[in-house]
């Protein structure tokens, strides 16, 4: 039995466990890492987009990357439930011709008893951005704008 901690009902101390590791594997910009959070038959609506099941999970965040370059994300929790999330987000990338966007939205997750996320439904806005006006810089790029 596949299971992902921690486990629904969720406290505040649990919800925000679930958002960082959730942060934290969407950072990894690892397809395969992120899908094995979602059930074999996830659905997913991601602005435009319905998804349904991992493979097709897989294949969105393949392409997303590809397209999403030097991807960086935050992820607040904003409430939960026994099996619920609500979480709010930002994050920068930029595009092949070096073109900087940073994207708002608000995900709300639902998982099933196993601790898996069966269900996802993600709004999403894109705002074109300055390279300088970046939030999320590494250490590098701090060095380089002294």
């Amino acid at each position: 039995m596949e299971q992902k901690f921690p486990l629904p009902p969720f406290t505040k101390e649990t919800a925000l466990q679930k958002v960082q590791l959730a942060e934290d594997a969407w950072n990894s910009k690892d397809p395969q890492r992120v899908s094995l959070v979602y059930t074999v038959d996830t659905t997913w609506r991601n602005r435009d987009q319905f998804i349904n099941g991992r493979e097709e999970v897989i294949r969105f965040l393949t392409k997303k990357w590809e397209k999403e370059l030097d991807y960086k994300l935050k992820k607040e929790l904003w409430s939960f439930t026994d099996n619920h999330i609500a979480v709010c987000f930002e994050y920068e990338w930029h595009d092949q011709a070096g073109n900087w966007f940073r994207s708002y939205g608000n995900e709300l997750w639902e998982f099933n008893a196993d601790g898996l996320m069966q269900r996802r439904l993600a709004a999403i806005n894109d705002v074109p951005i300055n390279y300088k006006d970046r939030k999320f810089r590494d250490k590098e790029d701090i060095l380089l704008a002294c």
